[in-house]
């Protein structure tokens, strides 16, 4: 079974030219259920229908296995290695107990010009989110909680973060409409608490957001059955 096979037309929005762009799209498939634990990811394949050689795609799926999302088979190639209920979770702990503290300590830091880019970054959400512009919803909800995380100057932190969130299948949320209506509440509870300088109500909105999404993951994964 190759990856496009599986996406069920979630292609990429960009064709990749390097090995990251192919491992971002492949973990996403991943963590999305697109392909489960133990099928084959087919090289040459897999190569053929994202528009690459197969050179990236074999540094991609090198760059997956040292992450424990793929093993390799001797003689036969690359399999989907097991994911469970508790790697979910703690995914998606480890994301919260970050952008948390990052929230926490950018709060003092918030200026009403900086709110200004908030709200405007969420009424942009908004309306992507009615417009159904995935694209456009995972650029703006990047963006949003980009403005906060460079106040909290905790370059390592935000660093970490950067790294945590790769495993996030940012298109199953994207498209959910739920979500996003739920994303923009969430945004406009976190610009209310740092308008008031609340640095503990704009973490727990924060954390609010993760666990929202771990449960949202995890949900999905059950109705498709990636664990029967």
């Amino acid at each position: 079974m190759t990856v496009s096979q599986k996406t069920r037309g979630s292609a990429l929005r960009r064709r990749p030219q390097l090995s990251d762009d192919v491992a971002a799209h492949v973990r996403g498939v991943i963590m999305s259920g697109g392909v489960r634990p133990g099928e084959f990811i087919r090289l040459d394949e897999t190569a053929a229908e994202l528009g690459v050689s197969v050179t990236p795609v074999r540094e991609a799926l090198l760059t997956l296995r040292g992450e424990g999302l793929v093993e390799l088979v001797p003689h036969r190639g690359y399999v989907v290695a097991p994911l469970t209920r508790a790697d979910v979770h703690d995914l998606f702990w480890l994301q919260g107990q970050i952008a948390e503290q990052l929230a926490v300590r950018a709060t003092p830091a918030v200026t009403p010009e900086v709110l200004d880019e908030m709200r405007d970054a969420k009424d942009r959400l908004a309306k992507a989110v009615a417009n159904r512009d995935s694209d456009q919803i995972e650029d703006l909800e990047f963006g949003f909680h980009r403005l906060l995380n460079r106040l909290a100057g905790a370059n390592k932190l935000s660093w970490f973060l950067l790294n945590a969130i790769r495993y996030t299948p940012a298109h199953l949320y994207s498209t959910d409409p739920q979500w996003g209506t739920t994303a923009v509440a969430s945004h406009e509870k976190l610009i209310a608490a740092l308008e008031a300088g609340d640095a503990q109500e704009a973490g727990r909105v924060t954390r609010a957001h993760f666990t929202d999404g771990a449960e949202r993951l995890l949900a999905h994964l059950e109705r498709i059955g990636l664990w029967d």
